[in-house]
């Protein structure tokens, strides 16, 4: 790009139209002959204005106020100029008045990144994970509104301190009731949304410095809830009269024992389900979530509750086989269920994959890798987080080592 262009910023007034006495301050753009003029919002009155110098004249604090806001955007009007040779594009008196403005292409906002985000990844990502994105951005909308008393910023305007305040709002957001409504965990959730956002704005060209830059997301570590052995087989043996319970009970232990999540069960049909290499069932399926092929051989407890409901989804091609309601009533109904067997857990249906990676898998010595393949996942650190190796299991396997010392030690000795 041609930076020869001849460039000037010049600072001059005009008489108000309305007060006879007073000034209106302007700045005067030029660039090779053709001007363009901004109005600075400011006023002085004549006697108070020096033309040699275009500054207000004196020491009285009004006038070294309004110099040092004469300066500065002085300053401004020349690091756009500076800002539009350095990205290589046309410099021209208009070109740096929208700069300064804020009117160009390049001065977008957090609310059209928002959109142009939620429009692009509507078709890529998951309802559920965009459900979680509109969310994020309605708690943003009400950071701006409570706290920036704005309805929108420029992008360009967001720091590490946009960041840490946002934090800082959502940690002490209360609910009508006055009710904190986030963990440090779901702060955090909503942060790493926010940053895939701002990565978003960055490939995009449309932010030069990542406010995240600085900033740290730290989660918080807790125990992943998971039923023993004795309480998956407490709920095995109850029986319920209620046929909603028992019904929400046999879906349940259907997870348990396949490791599918509620989605996956939900939409579980006949389709899916086939002989497989080893001639007996399988279930085909792909996790709603990732998109991930799995691949899971049916143990026999899941399919007695396949056999059980069966006849209510014969000739039905394409039906759900399993009789699930919403993941809310389901998530209610097991607590009901919890109460009423005596286990003292918050049970929700996901519980159910954990127990089936914990309880079912593990802790019956079936390799984490195999377990990885079972429960969709793309990385072995997933499974790590949702299964653990229980002390059982442990102690089991310690005693197996110390029982192969023993038998070395004895060997030994037999050969001396």
């Amino acid at each position: 790009m041609q930076t020869s262009n001849t460039f000037s910023v010049v600072l001059f007034t005009r008489k108000s139209r309305s007060k006879q006495q007073e000034l209106s301050i302007y700045a005067r753009i030029t660039v090779n002959g053709k001007r363009s003029e901004i109005s600075l919002k400011r006023h002085v009155q004549q006697k108070e204005w020096d033309t040699s110098k275009n500054r207000g004249r004196g020491s009285s604090y009004p006038i070294q106020t309004l110099n040092r806001y004469l300066d500065q955007e002085y300053c401004r009007l020349l690091d756009c100029h500076k800002q539009l040779l350095e990205e290589d594009k046309v410099v021209s008196s208009q070109a740096i008045k929208s700069r300064y403005l804020g009117e160009d292409n390049t001065q977008k906002t957090l609310n059209e990144l928002l959109v142009y985000h939620n429009t692009n990844m509507v078709n890529v990502l998951k309802s559920g994970t965009m459900k979680n994105y509109y969310t994020t951005e309605r708690y943003l909308h009400k950071f701006l509104k409570q706290k920036l008393k704005t309805k929108d910023v420029y992008l360009k305007q967001l720091n590490y301190r946009f960041i840490i305040d946002f934090e800082q709002y959502l940690r002490n957001y209360k609910n009508s009731k006055k009710q904190l409504m986030l963990s440090n965990n779901g702060v955090m959730k909503h942060l790493e949304r926010f940053k895939k956002i701002i990565n978003l704005g960055i490939k995009l060209e449309w932010i030069t410095k990542n406010p995240f830059n600085q900033f740290q997301l730290k989660f918080e570590k807790y125990d992943r809830q998971y039923l023993t052995e004795r309480e998956l087989q407490l709920i095995e043996d109850t029986s319920f009269n209620n046929d909603r319970l028992e019904r929400v009970k046999d879906c349940f232990l259907f997870s348990c024992y396949t490791g599918l999540s509620y989605i996956d069960v939900r939409e579980l049909t006949s389709n899916q389900i086939a002989k497989g290499i080893d001639n007996n069932h399988w279930i085909f399926t792909k996790r709603e979530k990732t998109n991930e092929t799995v691949k899971v051989p049916i143990l026999p407890q899941a399919m007695d509750i396949i056999n059980k409901y069966k006849g209510d989804s014969q000739n039905r091609s394409g039906k759900p086989l399993l009789p699930l309601s919403s993941n809310q009533k389901t998530n209610s109904y097991l607590k009901e269920i919890a109460m009423e067997i005596g286990i003292h857990k918050n049970i929700t249906f996901h519980v159910a994959r954990h127990t089936f990676a914990t309880t079912v898998m593990l802790s019956n010595g079936v390799p984490i890798e195999t377990v990885s393949k079972l429960l969709g996942h793309t990385k072995l650190s997933t499974t790590q987080i949702y299964a653990r190796v229980v002390e059982s299991k442990i102690s089991e396997d310690i005693q197996n080592l110390l029982i192969r010392f023993k038998t070395k030690k004895q060997h030994s000795l037999t050969m001396k």
